[in-house]
């Protein structure tokens, strides 16, 4: 068995720095406890930042695009040609991530790890094309092995690209149409679930293109259902899948938090964990998705989302919503007085 890149270890935040950050906690002016989830969200930030002054200044997002061959089982509302269409409007900045980015001064990394057309150059788009879309995985494997640590590659690079940049915080994010049917498939395979229980409607679908979406799923799932994240991965995902399953993992090893976004980014995660459940320590989750299938990913990874408004977008921009809550627990776990610093007597 060979040693891959992502073998190697994810460590641990400061387990003394956590200790030191509760304390600090107990000793801010006000009643223990009362800002509730977002003291826990300080003190976790202190321990992943090994600092009691923990700070989310530097802000970077990644936008995977890739197109997925098994839109041709007509599993979306919206025609393929849109996922490059959209790369396009990332480019020229009109998209909802390319808002949120500029209004919360983030940066925004766009790569393109697979649309069917070759794209021409665009700003801020890096071109890291593995394929012209995965294949139709109802009839073959999505992409090969090869392909696969491709992907998983393109996503440690991004994550290297935003900790040479002093990223404090990274998002992930896709575009790709048919995604949510790949990333359906690879959560089915992994947790032995039927496709009817985490197929949703997407970027629109009735009812009967749902029904349609779940019998593609069963359909791919008889040929290609494994329970190893990889091969998951590699049978039945996204080029865009597994380059965030990949920039997870490297954030882990990098000890840069991640803010996960929704229902695609969760089944990146999955597979992340998966493979290395230590992993699991670097991670916020930072919405509950309008798609059905979310909240059954966030009860299996015993996540608890910060914010539950209904959003199903994608590109990162649930997770982008949720930035300020993170800014505002790490403003308060370092800034605030203690009762002795205030002068303020304590219960």
């Amino acid at each position: 068995m060979s040693h891959h890149w992502f073998d190697d270890p994810i460590p641990a935040p400061d387990s003394t720095v956590r200790v030191a950050a509760g304390e600090r906690q107990a000793q801010l002016t006000k009643p223990p406890g009362s800002l509730g989830q977002i003291e826990k969200l300080g003190i976790t930030l202190a321990a992943m930042q090994r600092t009691q002054q923990p700070r989310l200044d530097q802000v970077w997002i990644t936008v995977f695009a890739a197109d997925h061959g098994v839109t041709a089982e007509g599993v979306s509302a919206f025609p393929q040609a849109v996922t490059a269409e959209m790369v396009r409007n990332f480019a020229r900045g009109g998209a909802a991530i390319s808002i949120l980015a500029r209004e919360w001064g983030a940066r925004l990394d766009v790569v393109n790890v697979g649309t069917v057309q070759p794209l021409e150059e665009l700003s801020g788009v890096l071109d890291a094309r593995i394929g012209p879309g995965t294949a139709n995985f109802v009839h073959e494997p999505a992409m090969t092995v090869e392909q696969l640590h491709d992907a998983l590659m393109a996503g440690h690079h991004a994550a290297d690209r935003a900790a040479i940049n002093g990223a404090q915080l990274f998002i992930g994010g896709e575009m790709g149409i048919g995604n949510t049917t790949s990333a359906a498939a690879v959560a089915c395979s992994l947790l032995g679930r039927p496709a009817a229980q985490l197929a949703g409607p997407g970027t629109g679908l009735d009812a009967a293109g749902v029904n349609r979406k779940a019998l593609a799923i069963e359909r791919a799932l008889a040929k290609q259902r494994s329970n190893r994240p990889l091969e998951a991965l590699q049978r039945l995902g996204g080029f865009e899948i597994a380059a965030m399953t990949g920039a997870y993992l490297r954030c882990g090893q990098l000890g840069i938090p991640v803010l996960v976004d929704g229902f695609i980014s969760t089944v990146a995660v999955l597979a992340a964990v998966r493979l290395r459940p230590e992993l699991a320590a670097w991670l916020f989750y930072a919405h509950c998705s309008a798609e059905p299938g979310h909240r059954r990913l966030l009860e299996v990874l015993e996540a608890k989302p910060l914010l539950d408004l209904g959003m199903r977008l994608g590109e990162g921009s649930g997770a982008a919503i949720a930035i300020p809550i993170l800014r505002a627990a790490a403003a308060l776990h370092a800034q605030m007085a203690t009762f002795t610093e205030a002068g303020v007597s304590q219960a």
